[in-house]
Order: C-alpha cells, then structure tokens, then sequence
C-alpha cells in the first residue's frame, strides 16, 4: 500500500471553526493572539481595548516577561535531584591526572550536580542551545510524572527519561516550550559564575527578543553587556524569498557588572594594527592630523597655534575664499592636552603640520560589537575543522574556532580558569580552550555537558560509527589532545637548550562522567514504599553494579569538592584509599576497617574521610575507628555512606 503524507489524508471531520476564527482575529489583531497551557487563545482584556476609544480596565500591568509554564520552570529549576555522576574510565583520557570534565547526560541535573562542587567557580560559560527553528528538539522536562507515567507518554525520550521533542512553528506552546525548557538552566549557571564571570548565548533571530528578556530577568537588566552580531556565512546562494540572513546574535550578560573587567582584543583589520606603529611607556600609538575638513565650518575652531620655531600655523585652506578646514580640537583642548601634539614638516613642502598622538593598550582594542571579518570565522570553518578531525559531515554547523577563541579574549580568562559550555556539541568550545592553552602557555579547565542524543541512522556520523553526539564530542576531543602533545613533545625535542622548565605539559586529557540514578538503594530515599519484611534485601545500602569510582564521585559532589581535583591511589594495610587533592579527601570502600587502619591512616591528617556502612564488622567497630580518629587526628572529619 502506498504511504500517503499527510497533505494526502482526509481529516474525515467537520471545518474547525474557531481555529478559522483564530487566525481571522490574527491577521486583524496579532498582538491579541497569546499563547496558554492549551495552546494559542485570545487575550481578551486586549482585544477589548483594541475596540475601544477609552481605558478598558482589567488585570493590573507589569512590565515582565510571562509564558504559560513559568511557574513549572521556576519550580523544576528549584526541586533537588537524586541522581549522580559516575565515572567512565575506559571513555577518559589520563583520568587521575586531568582537570578538564566531559559529563554525559541531560544538563539540567547535571547542573544540580554541580552547584555545591562549582558554586561561583566559573569564570565564562558559553552556550549554542537549540534555536527553536520548528525543527530542532527542545528538553521537555516533567518532574512531576513518576518513571511508569512516562512510559505510556508520546514522543522520543532519552535514556534518562527526559523527553526530546520536535517543536514545530505551529505549535500553540512554541515560544513557551522554548523558554520553559531554557529559564531553570540558566538560572542554574548564573550560581556558578564567579562574581567576575561572563555568560555568551549563541542563538538567531527566531527567539534573540525572548533570550534577551530571559537574560535581564535572571541576570539583571543592569548586568547585560551587549550583543555580539556574528556573520556566519559570505556570499552563497540566494536560498530566501524574503531576507537572505547572514548573521547570528551571542548575547553577553556578566554576573556582575562591576566585578568585570573584559579583555583587549586585536584591530579586525591587519591595517589598523600596522597604523599603531609607535611604542611609548607600555602602549602603542598612530598619529593623526589635526586639521579635517567640515562641511559645518566654524571660525571659533579656526585660529593660529604656535610651532616649536615660533611659526604661526592655520589649517591649510585648499579655497581662502570659501574656507572648509578646521581643527579637531578647541583652544581649550590644545592647551590641556600639549602633551600630546606633535609637529612635523611635511617632506615636500617643508611647511609644518600639526599630528595628535591616538593611544592604545599593547593588548589591543575595547571589543566591537559587529563579528564580521574573517578573523571572528564562519560556519563553513567549523566544518572544516570537525572534518580535519574527525571526518566530513559528522556534525552539522559547528562553530568555528576562531569565534570561540574571540570569546575567549573578551572574558579575560586567566591562566587557570574554568569554562562551561552545557549545550557542548561537538565540544568545539573544548577544542578552543585545549588550543589558546597551547599557544598561550595557560592551564585553563573546562566542563563540557551533553545530552547523548541519538544520531540519525543515515547520517555520516552514523555511517562513521557515531551512534550518539557524546561519542562525537569526546573523538574531538581525544584527537586534538594528541595532536598538540605530539607538537609538544617535538617542541621539547627539537629545543635541546630549553632552559624554561616552569613550563609545565599541558594538560590534554579528560574526565568522563555519565549521569545515573544515585548510587544508593531506592528504599536510602522512599522508605515508604517498602514493607518491614523486604528490608532484610537491603543490608547494604548501595546498588550492587556500582564501583568505587562510581561511590567517590558522589561523595565528592555531596562534600562539594571539584570534580576536577588530582585523585591518587594508595594502598593501606592491603586497603585501597583514594587520595583527593592531597589531604582534602581520603575515602576507601572496601571491607575490614578496623582499629589499626585508622591509626595508620591517620597519619595522613585529612580534612576529611569517608567509609562505606558496610565495610566495619559492626557498629561497634565503627565507633572506635570515630573515636581513635579524634584522639590521633582531631581536625579530621568522618562520614559513613
């Protein structure tokens, strides 16, 4: 039987009527047409004052952004997560040794997650979430469906039970889903910038008004910074019946205003740079006539300065009779600013000519809002680099890396600062960062969050072996992390001489996560769906599929201790101890812990130690462990999962 689209159906029912209705008012009244929890309806309060010469009373105003939903989103932003992070070694790269995080899983947990362990910890988040085109997915999250509900509810759902869904230009919650899916994550980023920390949203013109209300809301309309307007392609076909769009928006919000100080960037013209070809107490400066040419000639700015001969000097008037040249600066100025004119006789003629001095930092320039030259890239770029990598048509649209590490300039990051991108991609940005640390000799952390979204199945990256973006964005980053050690080594090679030994190998590598169901028995948090006789199944109190990796990944993120903190291993009495930034942490898991362990791992005087409930023989023995520890190492804190 031959598939029949949809176009080819018959709807075998009556015309909907108030839908023709609905779109007649719209075409009269568009700012009448709202949107609800059932879709697209009448403001009526509205419409009423549209057909009316006098004042309609009726709900109060407020200048503020509203959508059906918010009230949800506020809400899903602030309920808690029992989920975790468990470590995925065979997927890492020099797992012990990084600092760098890839973390698998829906963003909106994982930023739950991290709110403890990198509470104001961030110094530049940049996003590329979904654009809400009609045709790209959007997070659908329902905290309050338990997981058997879930199952019986349409649509594509991710391993975790969270829904993707496609929403379409003709859905009746189109701009409300987008904002209901984007309002909890962002007000979940805002708590880990630090206080001189920077947020950059990439996003095109179907929801920029939207993405800028959001932002002045959870922001503070007093903490945007501008908006950067990208032109992501040059030329092409003509492939629009309206405006042909060359350009995106990267919005720019700080934490707070005050606290930042954003960095110098570079002339987008070669020209510009060259110009600045003077060098003076640190800063670089051109010079430039004094004299100009005004339509809107003024006497007042016209008047004699005196030459370092006692000259006189006018601006040369090409016509005595119908005078055009003026100075650029007033008497006033010439006499406060001397320091910075200089006089110069013209090689020809010999007569003088009057320059002022035009500075800048060494560093570069205050930033331009307009990314439209070649240095900032284009679409076509990020392609191109994903392909070097990885393979062609594995990724649709990444953006390149140039506009990246622009971003990168703007926010001044320092040598050790840490970077989120939550909507990661291809991990472009990882790339970024793992490439201006080369070049720039800094140890800059980034954290990179996806959701594993499937690939289609007759997509390149399907072909390719990628089954999901995760294995995408991880190849990226395996492969450029052995490309620059490559280049490092030969540069240690090839320098036999090399005297800075400060400089340390960067760090390449990655830590992989994967969001899961926490590492504890179900009963650990609803004891009220138990009966007292099914207890006795859980005489330990954690799953039995989960490792010690599995277990020291939770405590970390429940003690608030960075992810990316040097983890060692060591061996105590035959026990295995895992070792968190020196003394901060030590945790071991396995059975048998007794009155000589703690005597001897007190000597490592931690902050902090962590035993599983089953690994004492019983409670006794766990009260004398607590006991010798406060005798031997007083400062030490001991918990017991």
């Amino acid at each position: 039987m031959p598939y029949l689209s949809e176009e080819d159906r018959l709807d075998m029912a009556s015309p909907d009527l108030v839908s023709k209705n609905l779109e007649a008012l719209a075409a009269l009244f568009p700012n009448c047409i709202t949107e609800t929890e059932n879709g697209k309806a009448v403001d009526f309060d509205l419409l009423k004052q549209e057909l009316s010469h006098q004042v309609i009373e009726g709900n109060k105003e407020r200048y503020r952004l509203e959508w059906p939903g918010k009230r949800e989103a506020i809400v899903t932003a602030n309920l808690p997560t029992t989920k975790t992070l468990r470590p995925s070694r065979e997927h890492s790269v020099n797992f012990d040794e990084t600092e760098n995080l890839f973390i698998e899983g829906d963003n909106l947990d994982v930023l739950k997650l991290l709110q403890e362990s990198y509470f104001g910890k961030i110094k530049m988040i940049y996003i590329d979430p979904p654009y809400n085109t009609g045709k790209d997915f959007v997070y659908k999250d329902n905290f309050s469906r338990d997981t058997q509900a879930e199952l019986f509810e349409g649509g594509q759902k991710d391993e975790y039970n969270h829904r993707l869904i496609v929403n379409p230009e003709t859905s009746g919650r189109y701009h409300s889903d987008w904002l209901s899916m984007m309002y909890p994550r962002l007000k979940l980023a805002r708590n880990l910038l630090g206080d001189n920390g920077v947020i950059f949203i990439s996003i095109d013109e179907n929801e920029v008004k939207n993405l800028l209300s959001l932002c002045d809301e959870i922001f503070g309309e007093q903490n945007a910074l501008g908006n950067f307007i990208w032109k992501k392609k040059a030329g092409g076909g003509d492939d629009s019946s309206q405006i042909a769009l060359e350009h995106e928006y990267v919005a720019f919000y700080a934490k707070a205003k005050e606290s930042v100080q954003l960095g110098q960037i570079e002339h987008e013209s070669p020209s510009m740079t060259a110009k600045y070809n003077k060098v003076e107490n640190g800063r670089r400066y051109y010079l430039e006539r004094l004299d100009k040419t005004s339509l809107t000639y003024s006497k007042s700015m016209d008047f004699p300065i005196v030459a370092p001969d006692g000259t006189e000097i006018y601006p040369p008037q090409p016509d005595l009779r119908n005078r055009t040249t003026i100075w650029r600066w007033s008497k006033d100025k010439i006499e406060t600013e001397k320091s910075e004119i200089e006089f110069h006789r013209d090689k020809k003629t010999g007569e003088w000519r009057v320059y002022t001095r035009t500075w800048e930092s060494l560093d570069g320039v205050t930033p331009r809002s307009l990314l439209v030259e070649n240095i900032h890239g284009r679409n076509r770029d990020g392609g191109q680099e994903l392909a070097k990598l990885i393979g062609p048509k594995i990724f649709s649209n990444p953006k390149p890396l140039r506009l990246l590490k622009h971003l990168i300039r703007v926010a001044n990051l320092g040598p050790d600062d840490i970077v989120l991108d939550f909507f990661a991609g291809s991990a472009s940005m990882a790339h970024a960062i793992l490439d201006s640390n080369s070049s720039e000799n800094s140890h800059r952390k980034f954290i990179m969050v996806q959701l594993p979204e499937p690939t289609p199945n007759e997509s390149g990256a399907y072909i390719n072996g990628y089954t999901d973006i995760c294995q995408i964005g991880r190849e990226r980053i395996r492969q450029v992390g052995k490309a620059l050690g490559e280049q490092y080594d030969q540069k240690r090679t090839a320098e036999l001489d090399f005297r800075d030994r400060s400089e340390k190998r960067p760090d390449i590598g990655f830590r992989a996560f994967r969001l899961d169901s926490s590492n504890m028995q179900d009963v650990y948090y609803r004891p009220q769906d138990y009966q007292q006789d099914q207890m006795d199944i859980f005489t330990d109190n954690i799953k039995p599929d989960r490792t010690a990796d599995d277990l020291l990944a939770q405590v970390m993120l429940d003690w608030g201790l960075p992810l990316s903190y040097k983890i060692e291993q060591l061996f105590v009495l035959d026990k295995k101890v895992f070792r968190v930034a020196q003394d901060s942490l030590l945790a071991c898991f396995d059975k048998g812990i007794d009155e000589a362990f703690a005597k001897e791992i007190a000597s490592y005087k931690p902050l902090r130690i962590v035993f599983r409930d089953q690994s004492f023989k019983d409670d006794t023995a766990k009260e004398n462990v607590r006991q010798l520890l406060k005798q031997l190492s007083p400062d030490t804190e001991m918990r017991v999962i």
